[in-house]
């Protein structure tokens, strides 16, 4: 799955006219090596976390400088419970691992997708694009075009 995500990504892009950078490079683990390989501002990164929020899971993408504020999650849906989804849940459901998870939901992920304002606030986005070795990096304003996410602040 995880070409496929990639090659799926390409094509969503290609077809609405977006252009985009993508970069190869070493595998990285965490937001702070992928903007050092991408030669990229850490606050430009796109985190992605899916969160099982009461019974749905959801995708949820901040800037990687800031944090999740599962607090405001809860309150936007009115529910008590939130967690993160486990690595055996991410990788049943996306047949991906953690960190390599894109910024996109329907069609590429099965899931909602939410926006936290932090990425507004930049004028690129840069993401793991389906492994831990390939970026894309694209105009903040091309990616909400194309990935229509629902916007609310949840990060602190």
């Amino acid at each position: 799955m995880p070409a496929d995500v990639l090659a799926r990504i390409r094509e969503l892009l290609s077809a609405a006219g977006i252009e985009y950078r993508e970069a190869h490079h070493e595998p990285t683990r965490t937001s702070e090596e992928a903007a050092r390989a991408r030669g990229e501002k850490l606050r430009s990164g796109g985190k992605a976390l899916l969160l099982k929020v009461d019974k749905t899971y959801r995708l949820f993408v901040l800037s990687a400088a800031r944090k999740l504020d599962s607090a405001a999650v809860k309150r936007h849906f009115g529910v008590k419970r939130s967690r993160f989804a486990t690595s055996e849940e991410l990788q049943e459901m996306t047949g991906l691992t953690q960190g390599a998870i894109p910024p996109f939901g329907q069609p590429i992920l099965p899931f909602e997708l939410f926006v936290d304002e932090s990425i507004l606030e930049n004028d690129i986005i840069a993401f793991n694009a389906g492994s831990l070795t390939t970026s894309i990096m694209i105009g903040v304003e091309d990616y909400l075009r194309v990935a229509k996410p629902e916007i609310f602040r949840f990060s602190r």
